[in-house]
């Protein structure tokens, strides 16, 4: 039962309360997502028509609005079937026409009686060397032109809804909207000067100028705020509710951590120290860990995973990693199996690919504690997987696995601290919007002898060149991977682009230099194509984008990209990242056909820049926030105000004005909190009220 309060009850009331909406038209509302008066408050106008009264048509320049005085002249009706019916009118300097399509005669001659006044409003067009406005959207006695509004607001429009229907609904709406108590930090509201929210919302739908309806008009700016506001509440309530539910203390000693570090070829960046520091002491206090490791592609995310497992082992309990696919989970399993190794650390790895008596027998030793790090995809969350005494969860790939999974996995019950990891940096905005729950650490630096990978665009049309090149190349002893393009949205037509491509390679390049990898290979053929790759045994890996995530060959040099326009920003990235390991210098050829000017555009960023965080600031940019974090899966929220891309600024301060408000009054029981309360009830965010009480 929903505990709404009562001063909110007429704006959650069925959408036929408002004036001029019927059963019918709220059906065509509901299109549009408005399915009470409260989301149609929130569906602001875009622009606006000046409907001011002018002495004659002659001040616009057609085709335009125009709101003129007019003394009515002669009626012809529509003699023949088909043709309009026109009223010849005259305003204080020229005539023009009125015409009307399908309309009766009684009617128009009551509206428009010759000889007598009237205002009429509507779109201005010459036809045939004849200024004549079709169907005026008004036409009233002088007496009653107040009621043409001044500057009329323009919204967005669904079939079956008229601008003057949404117009009236929205007026309607505005008079239920009850003054309400203030749930924004008065230094903030200060800082903007905003009004309180009956005002901006008022405010909003009124428009005088242009300028009003852009975002950063300060009613609008507010009223995004008040989304923003709620939404950084409910991440907040769920962190505390995370927070205030009994973590264990996980204190390593460091001692198998220092093995590790003694036996790697180099020096962990800065990064990776202040990122180890972060996480083993936020595991080591009694709160749940909820943090999340983003960092660029090579930045060495996974050597610090390891660093937090590993203090899991040292204080005797176990850690786990899970990768969203197989391939992922092999792949670190081969990375990581020879670091824990030198720490005599017992680490396995668990897919869907295990069964019988084999995934018994890890299944038993995982319970007695004898496997003490287990790698695996989210198969590891079944039921019949038990942990003899699990600390820390390490989630890679974070973007496949949403703020949604991310609750309820705390929701467990379990204990255990997690750090979830995403290979792909996060614009600033998308970050709180998406992870305002959790504390953040960043890689931001790459490991010594790191070289930049020059990256080259190349026309399809080159194709010869590009082999030529790459035969020289295999003679030197350097290796390459060749991804083939996204054919479209049948998996199967990749993999036949990929077998021919692979065909022609190995003919051109000999058969011994050439192997292949893709989705529909059977797992074994697969692995045994990376294995050859990885050994040197082939020099040239032709695969789709399974490779785009986590494999490491340090003496693959080359990558090259065909039809690399198919390919998003974030993508092509992740791709490059696999070469540029070693210490050789790398290249990326990204191969294009025709290119639009998106393409063009993306392909230059990847040219100019190996900045995974410009380059993931970018993309926001082209691709808007959904598609960056692919919204169906991400749990992002789909605000109807605010903006993303643009309006980062006032996502952070409510993040910060949200923790805040609860470091203070973390029940919400103030009267700013109360008011706090009431915006979640207003934006939807019931929900997270059931935080306040869990814990």
């Amino acid at each position: 039962m929903s505990r709404r309060p009562e001063i909110l009850f007429p704006l959650f009331a069925d959408l036929p309360v408002l004036d001029g909406v019927g059963p019918k038209t709220a059906l065509n509302f509901e299109k549009m997502d408005v399915k009470r008066p409260r989301d149609l408050l929130f569906l602001l106008p875009h622009s606006l028509i000046n409907r001011q009264i002018t002495p004659s048509i002659q001040d616009i320049t057609p085709p335009a609005v125009a709101t003129v005085e007019v003394v009515v002249g002669n009626h012809t009706p529509n003699a023949v079937k088909g043709r309009p019916y026109r009223v010849t009118v005259r305003d204080a300097q020229t005539s023009f026409q009125l015409v009307f399509f399908h309309a009766r005669a009684d009617w128009l001659n009551e509206q428009l009686p010759i000889g007598q006044k009237r205002v009429v409003s509507g779109k201005v067009e010459i036809f045939d060397s004849i200024a004549q406005m079709v169907h005026p959207d008004y036409i009233l006695h002088p007496d009653a032109a107040d009621a043409i509004p001044k500057n009329e607001p323009l919204y967005s429009l669904t079939a079956g809804i008229t601008q003057k229907q949404m117009f009236r609904a929205a007026q309607s709406a505005l008079r239920l909207v009850p003054v309400l108590e203030e749930w924004i930090d008065p230094s903030v509201m200060e800082k903007f000067q905003w009004s309180d929210w009956k005002a901006a919302i008022e405010a909003a739908h009124a428009p005088a100028s242009g300028a009003d309806v852009h975002a950063s008009a300060k009613p609008r700016a507010r009223l995004a705020y008040d989304e923003m506001l709620a939404h950084q509440l409910t991440l907040a309530l769920a962190r505390n509710s995370i927070r205030r539910a009994k973590g264990i203390v996980t204190k390593g000693t460091g001692a198998l951590r220092n093995k590790v570090l003694k036996s790697l070829p180099y020096s962990p960046t800065n990064a990776q120290l202040r990122a180890f520091s972060e996480i083993t002491e936020d595991m080591a206090t009694p709160r749940r860990m909820n943090r999340l490791l983003q960092g660029d592609v090579g930045s060495g995310k996974t050597l610090v995973a390891l660093i937090a497992l590993l203090a899991a082992v040292e204080s005797g309990g176990q850690g786990v990693l899970m990768a969203p696919t197989e391939i992922l989970a092999r792949q670190h399993l081969e990375g990581l199996q020879p670091l824990a190794a030198e720490a005599g650390v017992v680490l396995e790895i668990l897919t869907g690919r295990d069964s019988g008596a084999e995934r018994r027998k890890k299944l038993a030793a995982l319970a007695k504690g004898n496997i003490q790090i287990l790698v695996g995809t989210h198969a590891v969350f079944q039921k019949d997987v038990e942990f003899a005494d699990l600390r820390l969860a390490v989630i890679d790939e974070q973007h496949r696995f949403g703020v949604r999974q991310r609750l309820d996995l705390g929701a467990k019950g379990a204990a255990v601290d997690v750090l979830v990891m995403t290979a792909t940096p996060i614009p600033r905005s998308l970050e709180l919007a998406n992870y305002g729950d959790m504390d953040v650490s960043v890689l931001d630096e790459k490991p010594a002898g790191r070289k930049p990978i020059e990256t080259v665009l190349v026309s399809n049309k080159r194709l010869e060149e590009v082999i030529s090149h790459l035969r020289k190349a295999i003679a030197d002893g350097r290796q390459a991977y060749w991804v083939c393009p996204l054919v479209g949205e049948s998996e199967t037509k990749d993999w036949a682009a990929t077998e021919e491509r692979y065909r022609l390679l190995r003919l051109a390049l000999g058969e011994e230099n050439v192997g292949m990898v893709h989705g529909q290979m059977p797992p074994a053929e697969k692995d045994a194509a990376m294995a050859d790759f990885v050994a040197g045994r082939s020099k040239v890996l032709v695969a789709t984008t399974v490779i785009e995530v986590g494999v490491n060959v340090p003496t693959a040099s080359i990558m090259v990209i065909e039809q690399a326009e198919s390919f998003g920003l974030a993508q092509l990235h992740q791709l490059r990242g696999r070469v540029g390991r070693g210490s050789e210098a790398s290249t990326c050829l990204l191969m294009y056909g025709t290119l639009g000017k998106t393409a063009e555009r993306r392909l230059k960023t990847m040219r100019d820049t190996n900045d995974g965080f410009r380059i993931a600031d970018e993309d926001l940019r082209i691709r808007g926030a959904g598609d960056v974090l692919g919204v169906a899966q991400s749990g992002l929220p789909r605000f109807r105000i605010a903006d993303l891309e643009n309006q980062s600024d006032l996502m952070k301060i409510a993040q910060d004005d949200a923790r805040l408000l609860l470091s203070q009054d973390p029940d919400l029981t103030s009267k700013r909190g109360e008011a706090a309360r009431v915006l979640l009830y207003l934006m939807e965010q019931d929900k997270s009220i059931r935080y306040i009480s869990v814990g």
